[in-house]
């Protein structure tokens, strides 16, 4: 299948990162990935963990296995700031393409990077709608799209995207798992970083379907009652950060992943305790360890179920020294392994 034209703002720039020679042991992110489109991608026709790969070899000299990872920008500051939150997101995509740069390359499947959806001044919904786009494109291509934030209103486009692939127009049961300290239900006027999840819920009703929605990581002093109602009315799973050991966050998961075909992971990195991610317009009092939300998301790679992923909330202008970049960029490394 011939790689789609994507309507993107911004076309990939060059990457960069640490040089130690031009061999496949050697290889760094910065190295392998290539501007998309660059090469014609799979037929999706085969299950999810069996879709092959094209391109760059695993550093050993293997064939590349598993879908292609497409990374796309996201660069929104428009749903923080009508959530009243702390702007700055709009710089998150460079942020961690800049600390994935220089990470070792030990993947098996080949990555590209289709450059920046742009979020200019309020204009969200039309940038949603364009991220909505090349995100359905990606997937109907066979790609597994790698969606870089932007605020967690970068989750509605995603959304967009996922259900208007042929995956949903086929009938896969698609479930969205987030990791976040909030539910991100919040029903106001127009549309924020705050009522993604809302939004989804509301386009699934019209369409007929449920939203499959499990959170892991809810903060209950940072959720109200009505947002608690709200996530019961709708049938959400959820797991409290308090509660968030390893095993039951493992057992969480994996009876969530048994009850879809496919999954949308989104990762709202203000999920970690504040420690390890200061770098977010809302930084977390408690949050979960990074070795828990570390192996969700080995958990998640394991089941052969992800459709589709995206990472939100990197601010850097209040980042202390790179540190939430660097565990944004980690994340997606285990994610791709």
């Amino acid at each position: 299948m011939v790689s789609p034209t994507l309507p993107v703002d911004v076309p990939p720039q060059p990457w960069t990162g640490r040089f130690d020679g031009d061999g496949a042991e050697h290889r760094r992110w910065w190295q392998a990935v290539g501007a998309y489109p660059a090469s014609a991608l799979p037929n999706p026709t085969a299950p999810l963990a069996a879709r092959p790969s094209a391109g760059n070899p695993a550093p050993d000299g293997r064939p590349a296995t598993g879908r292609p990872a497409v990374v796309l920008g996201f660069c929104s500051d428009a749903g923080v700031r009508r959530n009243s939150g702390r702007t700055g997101a709009a710089a998150g995509p460079a942020a961690i393409r800049a600390a994935l740069g220089p990470l070792a390359f030990h993947l098996t499947r080949s990555v590209h990077d289709a450059g920046n959806v742009t979020v200019a001044g309020d204009a969200l919904e039309a940038g949603q709608a364009r991220a909505g786009l090349a995100i359905a494109g990606l997937l109907d291509a066979g790609a597994l799209p790698v969606v870089l934030g932007g605020g967690h209103e970068t989750a509605f486009a995603s959304y967009l995207g996922v259900a208007g692939s042929a995956a949903v127009r086929d009938g896969l049961r698609v479930g969205v798992l987030n990791l976040d300290a909030h539910f991100d239900l919040r029903d106001a006027p127009a549309p924020s970083s705050g009522t993604p999840f809302l939004q989804m819920a509301r386009a699934e009703a019209a369409a007929g379907r449920g939203l499959r929605y499990a959170v892991v990581g809810i903060s209950e002093p940072n959720n109200t009652r009505a947002l608690f109602r709200t996530a019961d009315e709708l049938g959400v799973d959820y797991l409290l950060d308090e509660d968030c050991s390893a095993e039951a966050t493992s057992s969480f998961v994996a009876s969530f992943l048994a009850s879809v075909d496919a999954l949308y992971l989104t990762i709202d990195l203000d999920v970690l305790p504040a420690s390890v991610a200061p770098g977010v317009s809302a930084p977390a009092a408690f949050g979960v360890p990074l070795a828990v939300i570390s192996a969700v998301c080995r958990q998640v790679a394991a089941s052969g179920k992800l459709l589709h992923l995206d990472v939100a909330e990197l601010n850097p202008e209040f980042d202390i020294d790179g540190r939430t970049a660097k565990v944004a960029a980690r994340l997606i490394d285990t994610l791709l392994r």
